[in-house]
């Protein structure tokens, strides 16, 4: 299996984006990344993102530069490149396709999201901070929208205490 084949089927990219480079650079002190690169198709068209649009099929308007850390690869911090489309919806105008292997506003990939989220229930953050070299404060960050969103998804309306029921509603927090 080639270079090309193998990391298109372990980051589950599906058409139109496609594996444009992978290449391992020197990030100083001995170290060394590995920094793949995605792009799409030329002339792909793209669903409008904003929620209940029904435009399925929008051209690129240009594209933004992104940059998410992935989870380590072997012994090796890796970084994933996107050239991420912007679309011209007639309805919306210009908008930006999310990246499927990340959250909106994230800096961070899904799985490694996933990963470190599981990893800080185990570890002090900071110690978890060290051992992957990212900052706390990031790490910090990314916990936080989790638990944020853990909390808007409780279901405070039905509460008991030693056998009495409340049934009175409180907001989530």
């Amino acid at each position: 299996m080639d270079t090309s084949r193998l990391f298109t089927a372990a980051l589950q990219l599906q058409e139109p984006w496609r594996l444009e480079s992978v290449d391992f650079r020197d990030a100083g002190d001995g170290r060394r990344e590995l920094h793949i690169t995605i792009g799409f198709e030329a002339g792909a068209r793209f669903r409008c993102p904003e929620a209940g649009c029904g435009q399925a099929a929008c051209p690129v308007h240009d594209r933004r530069e992104r940059v998410w850390r992935h989870l380590n690869i072997f012994q090796y911090k890796a970084f994933i490149h996107a050239g991420m489309p912007r679309v011209m919806c007639p309805e919306h105008g210009v908008r930006t396709v999310p990246a499927p292997w990340a959250r909106p506003g994230s800096g961070f990939t899904l799985l490694f999201e996933a990963w470190a989220v599981e990893m800080a229930r185990h570890l002090l953050v900071s110690t978890l901070a060290e051992q992957i070299d990212e900052t706390d404060t990031r790490l910090w960050r990314l916990i936080a929208h989790y638990v944020d969103e853990a909390r808007r998804l409780e279901d405070y309306c039905v509460l008991s205490s030693r056998g009495l029921l409340f049934v009175q509603c409180f907001p989530a927090v």
